[in-house]
C-alpha cells in the first residue's frame, strides 16, 4: 500500500532542535565530555513541595477520571489570583483563562484559531522556531520583524511594508526574549497596543521567561498595559518558572474572544491535562514563591560567571537582563554554524546557531545558562582556549 501523507506536512519547517540534539549526541557517543548549553531544558528539579503535592493528588481516585474539557476551575482561579498578585492584572477566570498542554501547544493553537490561508503573521526575527510551525499548519504567511542590537532587540513597527501590514492578522512577541534575552519596557507595550488597535492585529505575547529578571528588575507583563486585553493574549508556562518542563502545563490569558476560540479547538483535540497535574499546578502558583526567586538568583549568578568571564577577556556580549539565555556575537571570520561547530568539536561545548532562529539570528549563537556555575566557568575556559 502506498501511503500518501497530507501536503500540509510538507510545509512544516525542519525541526531545528532535533537536528541539533542529534549532532551533540554523536560527539557524546564518541566519548567526549560535552557541556550542553544548546537547549532550553531546565537542568534543576521541580521544587519538592510541588512534587509532594502531585504525589498526594494522584492518590485521590477522583483525579483518575476525565477532567473538564476546559480545565479545572480551581486552576483557572489560581491563575487569575497569581496575575492579580504578581502584576496587578484582573482576569475573569472563566472567560479570560485557558489551560494549555504547555505553552508551546497554545502558541500553535492560536494560529489555527485566527489565521486563514494567506493571512500574514508578524514574526520576531530571530524568534522561537515553534511559532513558525503554527503559522505553517494554518496555511498562513510569515513576515519577519528584525530584532537588532541597535534597537535593543525590539521590532520597529514603522519598518513593516504596507502590503504586509494590510494582510497581517496577528503577531508574536516574546519578552524576556528567546533567543536574545532582551526585555521590553512598558513604553514598547504601549506602542504595541496602539499599533495593534490601528491595524486590527491580534497580539500573542509569549511570557515564558517572565519570572527571570536580573539585578532587581521585575519583568513586565504585556497585560499590564492599558488596552492590552482588547487586542491580545499572553501565554505562560510553568516549565521554566518551576522547573516543570516535563509536566506540560501552561495557560493563555487575556482577550475573552481569543480564549474562547482556544478552548473550542482544544475541545476537539484534548480532554485537558490530568487533574492531578492541574492540582499540583495550583500548589505551584499559590504557594510562597521563594523557590522562584531563588531560581532567578541562580540564573543571575550563572550569567555573571559566563558573560562576565568572557567579557572580562575582551568579548562584547550584551549582558542579559532576563531569561536564562545569552546571545553571543560570533567572532570575526565565523558564521553562526561554523562557530557552533568549532565549539562542539574542539571545545566540546554545545550551543545553538543563531540562524536557526531566523535570518537576523546570523552572527550569533544562543547559550543556555543551564549548567552549574562550575561547568559554566569551565565552558569559559574551554572557549578561550580555542578562540
Amino acid at each position: 500500500m502506498n501511503i500518501v501523507t497530507a501536503s500540509r506536512l510538507d510545509t512544516l519547517p525542519k525541526q531545528f532542535f532535533s537536528t541539533m540534539v542529534s549532532n551533540v549526541q554523536k560527539v557524546v557517543q564518541a566519548g567526549h565530555d560535552v557541556i550542553n548549553l544548546g537547549q532550553g531544558n531546565p537542568d534543576l528539579p521541580t521544587p519538592p513541595h510541588i512534587v509532594e503535592s502531585l504525589r498526594e493528588e494522584i492518590l485521590d481516585p477522583a483525579t483518575h477520571k476525565y477532567p473538564p474539557f476546559s480545565g479545572l476551575f480551581e486552576l483557572k482561579a489560581a491563575v487569575a489570583q497569581w496575575y492579580r498578585v504578581e502584576f496587578g492584572v484582573e482576569l475573569d477566570p472563566q472567560r479570560e483563562v485557558s489551560i494549555l498542554f504547555g505553552g508551546k501547544t497554545g502558541l500553535v493553537e492560536i494560529c489555527q484559531c485566527l489565521l486563514e490561508p494567506g493571512d500574514v503573521c508578524l514574526m520576531p526575527d530571530p524568534g522561537y522556531p515553534d511559532y513558525w510551525s503554527g503559522v505553517k499548519l494554518a496555511g498562513g504567511e510569515m513576515h519577519g520583524m528584525p530584532l537588532l542590537r541597535e534597537n535593543d532587540f525590539l521590532p520597529d513597527y514603522s519598518a513593516i511594508p504596507k502590503e504586509q501590514l494590510a494582510k497581517a492578522k496577528m503577531m508574536f512577541l516574546n519578552y524576556p526574549n528567546n533567543p536574545t534575552s532582551a526585555v521590553a519596557p512598558l513604553s514598547f507595550y504601549e506602542d504595541t497596543v496602539r499599533f495593534a488597535e490601528q491595524n486590527n492585529i491580534v497580539v500573542a505575547a509569549d511570557f515564558a521567561y517572565g519570572a527571570f529578571g536580573f539585578d532587581g528588575e521585575k519583568m513586565i507583563s504585556f497585560l499590564q498595559t492599558p488596552g492590552a486585553k482588547e487586542v491580545g493574549v499572553e501565554f505562560y508556562t510553568l516549565s521554566k518558572t518551576y522547573n516543570m518542563a516535563g509536566w506540560r502545563v501552561g495557560f493563555a490569558v487575556g482577550n475573552a474572544d481569543v480564549i474562547r476560540a482556544i478552548d473550542l479547538i482544544q475541545e476537539h483535540w484534548f480532554v485537558s491535562i490530568p487533574s492531578f497535574i492541574q492540582r499540583a499546578a495550583v500548589t505551584a502558583i499559590t504557594s510562597p514563591q521563594d523557590c522562584v526567586r531563588e531560581l532567578a538568583a541562580v540564573y543571575e549568578r550563572r550569567r555573571d560567571v559566563f558573560v562576565g568571564g568572557l567579557n572580562k577577556a575582551g568579548w562584547d556580549i550584551p549582558v542579559p537582563r532576563g531569561s536564562f539565555f545569552t546571545w553571543v556575537p560570533v567572532p570575526k571570520g565565523y558564521t553562526s554554524v561554523s562557530f557552533a561547530e568549532k565549539l562542539l568539536h574542539e571545545a566540546h561545548i554545545a550551543v545553538a546557531p543563531g540562524n536557526g532562529f531566523g535570518t537576523h539570528g546570523e552572527g550569533y549563537v544562543r547559550v543556555g545558562l543551564l549548567a552549574s556555575e562550575e561547568r559554566l566557568q569551565e565552558a569559559v575556559e574551554r572557549i578561550l582556549r580555542v578562540i
